[in-house]
C-alpha cells in the first residue's frame, strides 16, 4: 500500500512540474517551474527568489543524476516515481532540494514577517500555484494542526514532509496540491 499511494502522489507532482505537458520532465521544465513558486514571492524578494531557483535546480540535477535511466536528458513518469523514492526524498536530499524549496516559499509568504501564514497568505501561495481558492482554504483548515487560525513553519514543514514521505492516505499533507492526491 506504501508504494501505490507515494506512486500516486509522485504521479501528480510529476504532471504539476510538467510544464510543457509533453510526458516528459526536462530543465527547462523545473526552470518553468521554479518560475512559477517565485511568482508567489514580492518582486524585489530576491534572496527567497534566488533559494527557490536554487533548489529546483538542484532538484533537477538529482533526478538528472539518479532517475535519468536511459541518459536521454529526459525524465520519464515511471523514472520520477522511482527517483523520487530511492533518491529525492532519502535524508541525505530531501532536505536540500524539496524542503529549501518548502522554506524559501514559507519566507516568502509571510509577508508581515510573523513567523505563520495566515489562510490568505496560504490561499495565495496556491492560487499562484494554480490551485483553486476553495481547495486551497479547505487544505488550510486540515494542515492548521492546532486549530488556532494560522499555519506555523513547523506546521507547513510538517505538511510537506508528510506529502512526500508518508504512505498513509490520510494525511493532512495530502491536501497540499489538491484533491488529487487528497482522494488518494
Amino acid at each position: 500500500m506504501s508504494t501505490v499511494v507515494k506512486s500516486q502522489k509522485f504521479s501528480t507532482l510529476f504532471d504539476w512540474f510538467d510544464q510543457d505537458n509533453d510526458g516528459q520532465l526536462t530543465q527547462d521544465d523545473l526552470k518553468a517551474t521554479a518560475q512559477v513558486f517565485s511568482r508567489a514571492a514580492a518582486e524585489d524578494d530576491h534572496a527567497n527568489i534566488t533559494a527557490i531557483h536554487d533548489a529546483f535546480e538542484q532538484w533537477w540535477q538529482l533526478l538528472l543524476k539518479h532517475g535519468d535511466s536511459d541518459g536521454d536528458g529526459q525524465v520519464s513518469r515511471q523514472e520520477f516515481i522511482t527517483v523520487m523514492e530511492a533518491n529525492v526524498t532519502t535524508p541525505e536530499h530531501f532536505e536540500s532540494a524539496v524542503m529549501a524549496i518548502a522554506d524559501a516559499v514559507m519566507n516568502a509568504l509571510d509577508t508581515n514577517g510573523d513567523g505563520v501564514l495566515s489562510q490568505d497568505e496560504y490561499v495565495h501561495l496556491y492560487d499562484t500555484l494554480g490551485v483553486p481558492k476553495e481547495l486551497s482554504a479547505q487544505a488550510f483548515h486540515r494542515l492548521d494542526l492546532d486549530g488556532d487560525g494560522v499555519i506555523s513553519f513547523g506546521e507547513y514543514r510538517t505538511a510537506i514532509v508528510e506529502f512526500y514521505l508518508s504512505a498513509d492516505p490520510q494525511a493532512a499533507g495530502n491536501y497540499l496540491l489538491g484533491p488529487a492526491t487528497a482522494s488518494l
